[in-house]
């Protein structure tokens, strides 16, 4: 079989610039300030927030690109301190500024970050850190001091869309694909749709996925992108019904307290490749919708658990995620402060805004008190405190 060039796809149809940049339009959109950033080239640090395959490392190309910057990528995973003395050391001869893009910056650890602090305050680097996790909590203080917080959000099926287009089109240039097979590399709507579904918001997946797919059969369908991530003996489909099905019968067997249905429709979720976050963001709203009160410590577990997949990760995190459904299945279930909510939502649907009793209201001025602002205020009052159309009203019920 002939083969595709050894460049991957993902580096092949890489975005050169802004206009070709696909997703985040609330930084890189018109008169946004990543965008105006590139275009008046401002030089400082910053750091990229968001899900994998969003278009940090891209978008850290592009203001390199912009700058005339040399441009370093370092994955924080497998260097250490003489990684970053290199870069230091080649930086401080080179004529030009020098852009150090720290990938998985959380995974450096405080002495690793602090090394990294004078050169970056000097001056001597631009430092683009790029994160999945929450800069305030893994990123030292002085460091995220000197850097600008970019946050990236998942891409929207658009946004993959049009990625999958782009990718396809690459793949069918006459220089890209050997003669012969030009018009064999097609997508249906169907196959695209799932591999939309299967990408869940990140890119790279998308175009893997693609490349693997070519690369392995020659072309693109539903049946042959199944078979390249190896899950075609499963029946389920992100975004079709078996997908619900699957999902609505794994929370209904946690709300019967059937730990063993519930660990059943688990597997066929972790076995099909169902995101982890997906499952364990189920698990966090159940243990306030359905145990609630009854057991408050549900949502610490169920927490816990979504924490565990962050980091984790698969095959691993699955036993994580097994032992939270195994004890949220077990756990007491009461949905009062579920239908609390619901209930005085419903009234503020109702009502709109009512006036808020006098005696609730803070006194910030001398006008304010003088006309009843907090007057009579008792913090440990037992009197009814709704506004007057709702009094006597009762949501939490138990």
């Amino acid at each position: 079989m002939d083969t595709l060039s050894h460049e991957p796809l993902a580096s092949k149809i890489r975005p050169a610039n802004l206009d070709e940049y696909i997703g985040q339009k609330h930084l890189v959109g018109e008169n946004k300030p990543l965008r105006l950033a590139i275009e008046k080239k401002q030089v400082f640090s910053m750091l990229f927030w968001g899900p994998p395959g969003t278009g940090k490392t891209t978008l850290g190309r592009i203001y390199a690109n912009a700058l005339g910057a040399d441009f370093v990528e370092v994955s924080a995973v497998s260097a250490g301190k003489d990684d970053i003395r290199k870069v230091i050391e080649m930086a401080k001869k080179s004529g030009k500024p020098t852009i150090l893009f720290l990938d998985e910056i959380h995974r450096f650890n405080k002495a690793q970050q602090d090394f990294l602090l004078p050169s970056v305050e000097s001056g001597v680097l631009t430092l683009i850190g790029a994160t999945t996790e929450n800069p305030s909590f893994e990123v030292i203080s002085p460091l995220l001091s000197r850097c600008r917080v970019f946050i990236l959000n998942e891409l929207t099926d658009d946004d993959i869309s049009l990625i999958i287009d782009r990718a396809i089109s690459s793949l069918r240039e006459k220089e890209a694909l050997p003669a012969g097979r030009q018009e064999s590399i097609e997508i249906n709507q169907i196959a695209k749709d799932w591999l939309i579904s299967m990408a869940n918001g990140d890119a790279r997946q998308a175009i893997t996925m693609i490349d693997n797919t070519v690369n392995l059969y020659g072309k693109i369908t539903l049946e042959t992108l199944k078979d390249t991530l190896q899950s075609k003996h499963l029946r389920f489909d992100k975004a079709g019904e078996e997908h619900f099905n699957t999902i609505s019968a794994f929370i209904k067997s946690m709300r019967a307290s059937n730990p063993d249905a519930a660990v059943y429709y688990l597997a066929r979720m972790v076995a099909a490749g169902e995101d982890p976050l997906f499952i364990a963001r189920r698990m966090v709203i159940f243990a306030s919708e359905d145990i609630g009160l009854a057991l408050p410590t549900a949502l610490v577990v169920a927490n816990a658990v979504f924490r565990a997949c962050e980091t984790i990760g698969y095959p691993e995190c699955a036993i994580s995620l097994a032992h939270g459904v195994a004890y949220l299945a077990k756990a007491p279930k009461l949905r009062a402060a579920y239908d609390a909510l619901r209930g005085a939502q419903a009234d503020v649907e109702a009502f709109g805004n009512l006036p808020i009793p006098l005696v609730l209201r803070n006194p910030e001025t001398k006008l304010m008190k003088d006309i009843g602002y907090g007057k009579g205020y008792d913090k440990y009052s037992t009197e009814d405190l709704l506004p007057d159309k709702l009094k006597g009203k009762k949501y939490l019920i138990f």
